[in-house]
């Protein structure tokens, strides 16, 4: 009986944590855009929109974090121990209620599951602005490498993007379309955009320099709901942790990526890599 009541306790426990978790902003996970705000707002945690399918071979960094079972957020393989996501995905979010799934095209299926044994949110993270928008996720067991499991590569601290550059963006997220499904894998390319034109867009205050933007002008291309905490992937190296936006795909609003190079020496001397 006593074991009972501790299980029960867990799982409520895990309930309120999942509820309080819930950011009003976009990109994020499925059904909200931090994807979590209104649209006139930061909304974190998208779906790719605009994309085509891929296999995990096509980008075998990707991970799909899951909260009890379920598909919340994307992530990035770093190292056999070390996951890279977005803070706003595991904000309130209890470790042991969530883990990892990796080399698998599938987020509900295939592939190797792993428990998460720690979270590590920048300390500086600021759920009202979605600033330092990064989370390192311990393994609880070490993945072990293949041809679908891959780490992937970081830039040096502060190294600049260049405007323009084409990227690709990659998750499980709200693809829009009642014909295409996000049960498999999808992916977008899509350009830099300038840290002018992205102030422009959202206001001069609510782009930091720890920010960076991607889409077109005319929209029709992003991440969406489900997609936060997901690669965006430049010249070979992981630039952007997907966070927010106005919307998905939306004309004049680019997706807005934690920038990686600006937390790179964090990552370094908290995870080793």
């Amino acid at each position: 009986m006593a074991n009972k009541i501790a299980i029960l306790l867990s799982v409520l426990v895990a309930l309120v944590a999942f509820v309080q978790a819930q950011p009003s902003q976009r990109h994020g996970f499925v059904g909200s855009y931090h994807k979590f705000l209104p649209e006139t707002s930061h909304t974190v945690g998208h779906r790719i929109v605009g994309g085509f399918e891929i296999d995990i071979s096509d980008t075998p960094y990707q991970v799909s974090l899951h909260y009890i079972d379920d598909h919340r957020c994307g992530g990035s393989i770093l190292n056999s121990k070390w996951i890279l996501t977005a803070a706003h995905c595991t904000d309130g979010v209890p470790s042991f209620t969530l883990t990892v799934r990796v080399g698998s095209s599938k987020h509900a299926s295939d592939g190797t599951v792993v428990l998460v044994k720690r979270v590590m949110q920048h300390p500086a993270y600021d759920r009202s602005t979605i600033d330092y928008d990064y989370a390192l996720l311990e393994l609880k067991d070490d993945l072990t490498f293949s041809d679908v499991v891959q780490p992937v590569a970081l830039p040096e601290q502060d190294e600049p993007v260049k405007d323009g550059i084409m990227t690709t963006v990659s998750g499980w997220g709200n693809t829009q379309s009642s014909t295409e499904s996000n049960a498999v894998l999808r992916a977008a390319n899509v350009p830099t955009v300038s840290q002018q034109d992205c102030r422009m867009a959202y206001s001069q205050e609510g782009i930091t320099d720890r920010m960076l933007c991607a889409g077109y002008q005319q929209g029709g291309k992003d991440a969406c709901q489900g997609d936060s905490g997901g690669p965006l992937v430049g010249n070979g190296k992981l630039i952007g942790v997907v966070s927010w936006g106005s919307g998905c795909a939306k004309p004049s609003y680019p997706g807005v990526y934690s920038r990686v190079a600006s937390v790179r020496d964090w990552i370094r001397q908290n995870s080793g890599v």
